[in-house]
């Protein structure tokens, strides 16, 4: 039985008047803005980074969920049109969320464990989106420099998560 069927079963025969109360009770629940990231490093254990055209400083690959979307499907479906990436997403590493900042609301932010790629993958690995003006893979210490503080501290946290296994839960960037 799928979930959407068990979800459907839960509500069944129930009062229509109190079904209508809590759609109510939902439609006037705050909404959360998701992303889902991706640590992805070359044979060498350099990070992929890109070039976002539509805000300042460099990032993981990833990006924004569309409605009703899960995080590891956002990724999947970013890497594919963004930079023609059709990989397996791997274990979660961190969620960070992240407070109101500039014109965003809060956000909520997943990153996984995006693997490693080959040489020849790397080698010709392209932006395909206009939203990205370049990727590339760099060193740890560049990617210090590239990314914003905050960034970079998550980008910390999920090389950490990588390394010993547990996932860790941050706020802008701190555990």
């Amino acid at each position: 039985m799928s979930i959407e069927q068990e979800w459907e079963d839960s509500y069944r025969g129930r009062d229509p008047a109190e079904f209508a109360h809590l759609a109510e009770g939902n439609a006037r629940q705050a909404r959360k803005r998701v992303s889902a990231d991706a640590v992805i490093q070359d044979e060498t254990g350099r990070l992929l980074l890109v070039d976002p055209t539509y805000k300042p400083g460099w990032d993981l690959p990833g990006g924004m969920a569309e409605a009703n979307e899960p995080p590891r499907e956002t990724l999947r479906r970013e890497l594919k049109e963004e930079l023609d990436l059709d990989l397996h997403i791997g274990e979660l590493l961190c969620v960070d969320w992240v407070a109101p900042h500039g014109p965003w609301d809060d956000l909520v932010a997943f990153v996984f464990n995006g693997g490693t790629l080959s040489a020849d993958q790397a080698q010709h690995l392209r932006p395909v989106d206009p939203e990205l003006a370049a990727a590339r893979f760099c060193s740890r210490d560049e990617a210090a420099q590239l990314l914003r503080p905050y960034e970079w501290r998550r980008v910390q946290a999920a090389l950490t998560a990588l390394d010993s296994g547990n996932v860790l839960y941050l706020q802008n960037g701190h555990a």
